[in-house]
């Protein structure tokens, strides 16, 4: 019997709707309009219940580029996930249910309605990311869900908070809430968006199949974080140097611990973690609306990265080292064609969409900051961004081919191509087309040459840096060489520190570290110590109390 290819028509249909979506969107900016739809579910007495939902530029714009990548990654799985396996079907409904939920986050102005889609982005993925079913994937899984858990815990006590304030419908309330609300609100989106120090989960999540990590590391759930705090902004709070910091650390981290990474899903996994640092580090510098920007032409140029070294996966045995990819532009020249327009867009390569963004959040945070570290620190990210963007183009074309000999591959004409070339398409001409229809950058900005050529001047050093750090055989960072394979020890500190404390006690192993000395092991010693002594003391209280009659008495003379 044949199956009925649900696949098809899913993409068609979420590829429509996008289109429409788009469509209301510049109706919406073009008339400075937005819609407030009210859906009342339960009436009882005095007590209303409504389900409501806001249509503006905003949110019908980012739900048509959600559904536009949706539908790509969905005519890509048909070929990638295998069109008739047992769990095909399986794999496109949990898709569908991610981005439904992503669509409930989106559309709704209410905060309890947006913890409906925020839980089932952090459900879903769980899902999604447990899907090939070995250890790895289920640690990956764990991970994820439990740091997703922690904004959820964050989302739940600023709705029970807002009860004070007489609505959950944050919109109307924004200059009337308390700044700590704001605070608890950011820290929570710094959990989705993979912040420090809730960063561990974003490269660990690339356990998932390669359209997923497609869909979700370009735009659904790690911009859920940031597209929150877009909804939420207030200009007086966000404001703030402190998270202006911790956003560049982010931007930072990633960017070094990307050039030291093998793997080409957590490069590029790290790279997407760069850009979460610029976004939010634009919102802390008041810059909203290029916030926004950023947030869509990342996701365009992003998703197609993922979706081309999905192909190099898919025809590369499940190779995902890139020291054995070598010479793939001989066999799949499409394929790397649209894998290098991407890598250019990310670094912020004039004229393609990523520039347009990149360049005006950089300049106008020139405008913008207070300290020349922070000013140093952005820049130098920028050329970290481009050093590992070269570092992928040197292993993937330049080196000779280290895999199997006599290995043939060729690229078929299937949907795999088709949903690359729409995103290359779009990668190119995306930014410049929003750019010009929303008019962003009406801002005046005055620079001298020197800082008008500055981001330009950084992109072409970090491409010579990265080429020279290809030439070296053994890192120039030799001690911090696990410092950045590790996320600055983000999540493996347990096992660097034991030593310290194997050299006091040697009967202490290596699964027995200061981790668990000073966490569960050292309680339950503890308590057990604690409750031993009580007992004895209760058992033996008249003696105590002699006892502490005579101390007592003889103190007393």
């Amino acid at each position: 019997m044949l199956k009925f290819n649900y696949y098809l028509y899913w993409g068609v249909l979420l590829l429509i709707i996008s289109f429409i979506f788009f469509f209301y969107s510049m109706i919406f900016v073009s008339s400075d309009f937005s819609l407030i739809l009210e859906w009342k579910i339960l009436d009882i007495n005095s007590f209303n219940v409504y389900y409501l939902i806001l249509l503006d530029w905003i949110s019908c714009l980012f739900i048509s580029v959600v559904l536009l990548i949706s539908s790509m990654v969905i005519f890509y799985s048909m070929n990638y996930m295998g069109l008739y396996n047992y769990s095909s079907n399986r794999f496109l409904f949990l898709v569908i249910l991610f981005v439904l939920s992503m669509f409930l986050m989106i559309i709704s102005p209410n905060l309890v309605s947006i913890l409906l889609g925020w839980d089932g982005l952090g459900l879903v993925s769980y899902c999604l990311v447990i899907y090939y079913n070995s250890m790895k994937s289920y640690l990956a899984g764990m991970i994820t869900c439990l740091t997703n858990r922690l904004g959820d815990i964050g989302l739940l006590i600023s709705i029970s908070w807002m009860m004070s304030f007489g609505s959950w419908h944050f919109m109307f309330y924004l200059d009337f809430f308390n700044c700590y609300l704001f605070y608890l609100i950011i820290i929570s989106s710094f959990t989705k968006s993979a912040q420090i120090p809730f960063s561990t989960w974003l490269p660990a999540a690339m356990a998932a199949p390669t359209p997923v990590s497609s869909l979700v590391h370009s735009s659904t759930l790690v911009t859920a974080g940031v597209y929150l705090l877009i909804r939420f902004f207030n200009s007086v709070v966000y404001n703030n140097m402190y998270f202006l910091f911790i956003s560049i650390m982010t931007m930072l981290m990633s960017s070094f611990c990307a050039n030291y990474e093998f793997d080409l899903k957590k490069v590029i996994a790290l790279s997407t973690l760069s850009q979460l640092g610029l976004m939010m580090s634009s919102l802390f510098m008041g810059l909203v609306n290029l916030s926004f920007f950023h947030l869509l032409t990342h996701a365009m140029f992003k998703s197609l990265l993922f979706l081309c070294a999905g192909i190099f996966i898919f025809y590369m045995n499940d190779n995902q080292d890139i020291r054995v990819m070598g010479s793939v532009c001989n066999l799949m020249p499409f394929t790397t064609s649209c894998f290098n327009i991407s890598n250019l867009a990310l670094c912020g390569v004039p004229f393609l969409s990523g520039f347009y963004s990149k360049d005006l959040i950089l300049e106008m945070g020139m405008m913008q900051f207070s300290g020349v570290l922070y000013y140093l620190i952005f820049f130098f990210c920028l050329g970290l961004t481009c050093s590992y963007s070269v570092r992928l183009f040197y292993y993937s074309m330049l080196v000779n081919s280290k895999f199997k000999n006599h290995l043939l591959f060729f690229e078929e004409k299937n949907l795999m191509k088709f949903s690359i070339m729409v995103l290359t398409f779009f990668s190119v001409v995306f930014g410049c087309s929003i750019l010009w229809t929303l008019m962003i950058d009406l801002t005046f900005m005055v620079f001298p040459l020197y800082m008008k050529i500055m981001p330009l001047m950084f992109v072409m050093l970090g491409f010579w840096v990265g080429y020279q750090m290809t030439e070296l055989k053994n890192f120039f960072f030799s001690l911090s060489y696990y410092m950045f394979t590790n996320m600055w020890f983000m999540y493996s500190y347990s096992y660097y520190m034991y030593k310290v404390f194997y050299s006091f006690n040697h009967t202490y192993k290596m699964n027995l570290n200061w981790g668990e000395f000073y966490g569960s092991m050292g309680v339950s010693y503890y308590l057990l110590k604690i409750s031993n002594l009580i007992q004895y003391y209760s058992m033996n209280n008249m003696k105590v109390m002699f006892l502490s009659f005579l101390i007592w008495f003889l103190l007393i003379i």
